[in-house]
């Protein structure tokens, strides 16, 4: 089982669902600002904010890289593809990574990965995306937490080190004879700090903001137009 795929199985057991709102909230706000009649959400997970924007007429696409999560959406007859950004065409007038999907790229990654976002927008179209502070990682992510589901079991231990937050996930499902499957990985996030952002050749940043979702100040919410 891929990384993406065991967070995808045990993120019902991690108590983000009102975290995850909130942010819902925060993107559809900053989208009102803007003429947005097309939607592209990369790191869709399982449909919730396409649900939000079909519901005001907006047309959405999503994609994501854990196959688990895209069958959810399928679904629920939303339009949503396992794919690579990099792989797909088309062209949207507003781009969203909600929830930290850009601190799960390094450095390397997250540039290719901003220019193929790029590349899907419209010439004035729009992307927002949210990524940890440093004192998100440290202060929050960081550490470790368990939970008890009845029939399942997930430990997760976090460790932020050199500017990377590793995080093992350990889950146990019981089984019809009461044994017990256990499924086990790392997800690795980096810090990036905002001068990554601040001199890119096909996005612009236009504006930041720093906000609270779990303790003041964990995250900052980034807009960018295309150049």
């Amino acid at each position: 089982m891929t990384n993406l795929d065991l967070y995808a199985k045990a993120e019902h057991l991690l108590g983000i669902e009102e975290a995850t709102e909130a942010l819902y909230d925060v993107y559809r706000s900053e989208l009102d600002s803007y003429e947005v009649k097309t939607l592209l959400d990369v790191g869709c997970g399982r449909g919730g904010f396409m649900q939000r924007l079909l519901s005001d007429g907006v047309e959405c696409r999503g994609i994501d890289l854990s196959a688990m999560m895209v069958e959810d959406c399928l679904a629920q007859g939303l339009d949503a593809q396992c794919i690579d950004i990099a792989e797909m065409d088309g062209k949207y007038d507003a781009v969203v990574s909600i929830f930290d999907v850009l601190n799960f790229l390094d450095k390397d990654a997250l540039l290719k990965f901003l220019d193929a976002v790029a590349d899907r927008l419209e010439d004035d179209g729009v992307f927002i995306a949210d990524i940890n502070t440093l004192f998100g990682f440290s202060n929050v992510a960081e550490g470790t937490m368990s939970r008890d589901g009845g029939d399942e079991f997930l430990n997760v231990d976090a460790v932020f080190r050199g500017d990377e937050l590793r995080t093992m996930f350990t889950l146990f499902e019981e089984n019809q004879d009461k044994s017990y499957t256990k499924y086990q990985n790392y997800i690795t996030q980096y810090f990036h700090k905002i001068k990554i952002f601040q001199n890119l050749t096909s996005l612009k940043l236009i504006d930041k903001q720093t906000f609270s979702l779990y303790a003041k100040g964990d995250k900052t919410l980034l807009i960018f137009k295309k150049r």
